[in-house]
C-alpha cells in the first residue's frame, strides 16, 4: 500500500489545534530564522522554545513527511514482505518520520523516538496524543550519536534530515551505530542537494562494506554510476494549506521537496528494479527515460508503436521503480 505524501488526518488536526491562537506572523518570522540557520550549516539549536518548535513544525513537517513517505513507499515496493513491529526514529524532531512509518507499516506496534532538542520532543509528544498509533510512543532525550548505543535495537530504523547536522567523523559513527540497531532495515533521508547526495553516498558505501544490501533507490550495491555535475535526487510535490503558505511566505499552492535517501536491508531484495532518475520525456514517437539499472545508467527509449510498453512508460514518474527488459 502506497501512502500519501500529505499529512495524515490525525496529525493535521493536531497541528491545526496548536495553530489556534498562535500568530501566523510570529510563526513566519520564527520559521524564517530557523530556516536561515539550517541553510548556513546550523542545526536545531535555534529551536529553543515551544513557539519555535511549533513554527518549525508548521513550516517543515509537511515537506519532511512527504520525503519520508516517498522513501518508505520505495522500500515497501522492493521489500513487500517487510513487516517491522518496532521503530527507532533517530533525530526525531517533532516525530515526522514516526508518523510516516506508522502509515507505511500497519505492523508497527512500538515506537521509540530519539532527539536532544527538548522543545521538539515536547511538541512531538503533544502531537502524538492525537494519534491512535503513536499515543504510547517513547521519546528519549539525547544526542543522536552518543545516546544511540544505549537504545534497544529495532526492526526498522529511520533517520530523516539529521546526518547533515554532524561532522564527517560523527556521521560515520552514527551510520555504524544505526546499522547496528537495525534488525531488518535502515532508511536515511537527506536534502536533495549535491551535499546531501554526497552524505548518502558515503553512508551507503560504509554500510555496504558492513554487509548491508541496497533496497532503494539503487538496484545494486555497486558504486553510483552518476558523475558530477549530475547527482541523484528525487522530488515530491505536496499541496500547501493557506496557513502553510502564510508561514512560508509563499504564494503558490504547492511545494516541491527535493530529497535523497537510501533504504538498506539485512537480506538481499527479491526484486532489482530500475529507478527513474529524472522526469521522462514524453514525445509523439517515443518516451525517453533516464534509468539507473543493474548495468548502470541507461537511456530507455520506448516507441509508441509498442502500445503496451508505451502505455506503461507513460505512467513512469521521477523516482519510480520500474521493471525493464535486460
Amino acid at each position: 500500500m502506497m501512502i500519501s505524501p500529505t499529512l495524515p488526518a490525525e496529525l493535521k488536526a493536531a497541528l491545526d489545534g496548536k495553530l489556534q491562537g498562535f500568530s501566523r506572523t510570529d510563526a513566519a518570522q520564527r520559521s524564517q530564522k530557523i530556516s536561515t540557520s539550517y541553510r548556513t550549516g546550523g542545526g536545531s539549536g535555534t529551536i529553543k522554545s515551544d513557539a519555535d518548535a511549533l513554527a518549525y513544525a508548521l513550516a517543515r513537517m509537511p515537506a519532511t513527511y512527504a520525503a519520508v513517505a516517498a522513501s518508505l513507499n520505495a522500500l515497501t515496493q522492493i521489500a513487500p514482505d517487510l513487516t517491522p513491529e518496532t521503530l527507532l526514529d533517530v533525530g526525531a524532531g517533532p516525530g515526522t518520520a514516526s508518523w510516516a512509518a506508522a502509515e507505511a507499516f500497519p505492523s508497527l506496534q512500538d515506537f521509540t523516538l530519539l532527539d536532544a532538542n527538548a522543545a521538539l520532543s515536547r511538541l512531538a509528544l503533544e502531537l502524538a496524543r492525537g494519534s491512535t498509533r503513536l499515543l504510547e510512543c517513547r521519546y528519549l532525550p539525547g544526542d543522536a550519536g552518543g545516546n544511540l548505543t544505549e537504545v534497544s535495537p529495532a526492526d526498522l530504523v529511520v533517520a530523516s534530515y539529521v546526518v547533515g547536522e554532524l561532522t564527517e567523523g560523527d556521521q560515520r559513527k552514527l551510520a555504524e551505530a544505526m546499522w547496528t540497531k537495525a534488525r531488518h532495515a535502515l532508511v536515511v533521508i537527506e536534502p536533495g542537494t549535491p551535499a546531501g547526495y554526497a552524505r548518502i553516498l558515503a553512508l551507503r558505501q560504509q554500510l555496504i562494506a558492513l554487509g548491508a544490501f541496497v533496497a532503494a533507490p539503487c538496484p545494486h550495491e555497486k558504486p553510483c554510476p552518476l558523475s558530477a555535475p549530475d547527482w541523484c535526487h528525487f522530488n515530491q510535490r505536496l499541496p500547501r494549506s493557506q496557513a502553510h503558505r502564510q508561514i512560508k511566505g509563499a504564494e503558490v499552492p504547492f511545494e516541491d521537496e527535493r530529497f535523497i535517501y537510501v533504504a538498506l536491508t539485512r537480506t538481499p531484495p527479491a526484486v532489482r528494479a530500475a529507478r527513474v532518475l529524472a522526469p521522462p520525456d514524453v514525445g509523439k514517437a517515443e518516451i525517453t527515460a533516464k534509468l539507473c539499472t543493474v548495468h548502470g545508467v541507461e537511456l530507455a527509449k520506448v516507441p509508441r508503436r509498442d502500445k503496451a510498453a508505451y502505455a506503461g512508460a507513460r505512467r513512469w514518474r521521477w523516482g519510480d521503480a520500474v521493471i525493464v527488459e535486460s
